[in-house]
């Protein structure tokens, strides 16, 4: 008989199988080492030249992409530390729809100095005190950074629009800043609401269609459907519609029944009431004055032989997340089944016509004129995935400008906002006494992050530049930031970020800041990690990913 040990401790509460992780080194630095891993991942993609990744999920979609967001969602992270980070980022691509990368690597960058100061003997509470109180400070010095006059601001005014969200679709597609920001401008500006706080971003539809290039993209007041129209008739102006939820076909009846037919006339007839009853309801909408008819679902063959006899045309939309936004724009209620409309149940569009682009058929929806509800930003792009990262830097634009129509303010861009919070930060930390001095000098050392990430990946040398804009901002130009793309001129690449017209949100950088300073402080918080045995069993998923969010 084997003598086995009887479990003691923490053993002998759990059940077998479980994890345990505790103290400093087991707990805390793990977790920073995973944040770490991941920071490093999203950190070269910060910034218009941000490398590419290419990310294979779980279903074989291959991404290509810069976009932090996309990345950091189809890793499918599993370490629980690392997946706070991813949780910060997805709340700040949520809120604002930009600098989910900030949010990810200056948490990452903030973790990292954390270690270091852990390693010469601080205590982690110690730490999360400084870095509370050095995100309040830089919440304030970022208040005071704000461009005067940038506060009131006419979000119709595409100029001043242009101007706040360059450098989000920058970020994604740069080189291809300014047709973009031109388009989404327009699209937005064509669907803001009288109150410009009620702008609903999914208005802003995007359709990609391969083949052409930048130039070829447009935008549509109205739909773009992928697919053609049912019947012959392919074009239609000045359109009434009428839009039916379920298919335009004759329905089954409600009970079953069984029909004796004894002659061949009986036969006949049988036949003939059922066409001249689906006649007298394509009639029945033709008459309501309808000339375009959309359908749910399948559109039967006799129905379709009497759309045409009618000169009705017949669209085909099955999902019904399309059919809600058509209703949308084109004022229209949904009718259950085939029946005669009344007169507020029909719809009006201007034009709706199928066209051919780039091999593909589509139909065009055109509302002109009244209210405005949905526009439509055709991309083109040469393949699927170049089209897929254009409809990233769209979302971003589209989302900058609902967050700049509730809060307009604007602080330079070029990582101009970042050193002078880097500078002011240090020299509160001189001021403060305590032991958390030490954790606010690192959290401003936190945010040369981003001016040395912005030349690395430019290709630049990280050090002389930051070291020329301290030496700027501490003479007092606070406005001074890192252009990208001049050679080395006279000023180096240290310019006057007014003049170069970069501008970042206000609320994109204070939400990143603090999301940020959340995330690390939860991180540091932990000391313990249990893990109970994983149940057996398939892995349970939450939805499937490339699922449409609505």
């Amino acid at each position: 008989m084997g003598f086995s040990m009887q479990p003691y401790g923490i053993q002998s509460m759990l059940k077998e199988g479980h994890k345990h992780l505790s103290g400093l080194d087991e707990a805390v630095v793990k977790n920073i080492d995973a944040c770490k891993q991941l920071s490093t991942i999203t950190r070269t993609s910060l910034g218009p030249d941000g490398m590419n990744k290419m990310v294979i999920n779980h279903l074989d979609k291959l991404f290509v992409t810069n976009d932090a967001a996309t990345i950091v969602n189809e890793l499918e992270v599993q370490h629980p530390a690392a997946k706070i980070l991813v949780l910060a980022g997805k709340a700040q691509q949520e809120e604002i729809g930009d600098g989910a990368n900030l949010t990810i690597s200056f948490a990452g960058e903030l973790l990292q100095n954390a270690e270091e100061l852990i390693r010469t003997g601080l205590h982690p509470s110690e730490i999360i005190s400084g870095y509370t109180k050095a995100s309040t400070k830089a919440i304030e010095v970022l208040e005071e950074l704000v461009e005067k006059g940038s506060e009131n601001m006419d979000v119709r005014d595409k100029e001043q629009v242009v101007t706040r969200m360059k450098a989000a679709v920058a970020s994604k597609q740069h080189g291809q800043e300014d047709i973009l920001c031109s388009l989404i401008a327009d699209a937005c500006i064509q669907v803001c609401p009288k109150n410009p706080a009620n702008f609903d971003v999914d208005n802003v539809r995007v359709a990609k269609l391969v083949g052409g290039g930048m130039h070829n993209c447009t935008v549509v007041r109205g739909m773009v459907l992928k697919g053609d129209a049912v019947g012959s008739i392919k074009r239609m102006e000045k359109a009434k519609v009428a839009v039916f939820a379920s298919a335009v076909d004759t329905s089954a009846t409600e009970t079953k029944g069984t029909v004796l037919i004894h002659s061949a006339e009986q036969l006949e007839n049988y036949a003939k009431t059922e066409e001249a009853k689906v006649e007298e309801l394509i009639k029945a909408v033709a008459d309501s004055g309808a000339n375009v008819i959309v359908s749910g679902g399948a559109v039967g063959e006799m129905a379709l032989h009497f759309c045409e006899r009618y000169k009705l045309m017949v669209l085909k939309i099955s999902s019904k997340f399309e059919l809600r936004r058509f209703c949308r724009t084109t004022g229209t209620s949904a009718l259950l089944k085939l029946s005669q409309p009344k007169p507020d149940d029909l719809g009006f569009i201007d034009s709706v016509s199928v066209e051919e682009i780039g091999g593909s058929r589509v139909t065009v929806v055109r509302s002109e004129e009244g209210g405005n509800k949905v526009a439509t930003v055709v991309l083109r792009g040469s393949t699927e995935s170049i089209l897929d990262d254009l409809e990233r830097a769209v979302d971003d634009g589209v989302n900058t400008y609902k967050a700049m129509c509730r809060d307009s303010r604007m602080v330079p861009g070029a990582a101009a906002t970042e050193i002078e919070l880097a500078r002011r930060l240090k020299e509160f930390s001189f001021k403060e006494t305590g032991l958390d001095q030490y954790a606010i000098a690192k959290f401003a050392e936190s945010f040369e992050m981003v001016p040395r990430t912005l030349a690395e990946n430019a290709g630049l040398n990280p050090m002389d530049i930051i070291s020329k804009l301290f030496e700027k901002h501490a003479s007092g130009n606070t406005k001074v930031g890192i252009d990208l793309g001049a050679g080395d001129t006279e000023d180096g690449v240290c310019k006057d970020v007014s003049t170069m017209n970069i501008w970042d949100l206000y609320v994109t950088k204070f939400f990143a800041l603090k999301y940020a300073a959340d995330a690390a402080c939860s991180v540091l918080r932990v000391d313990q990690i249990i893990m109970a045995k994983p149940a057996g069993g398939p892995g349970r998923r939450e939805q499937p990913a490339g699922m449409d969010e609505d």
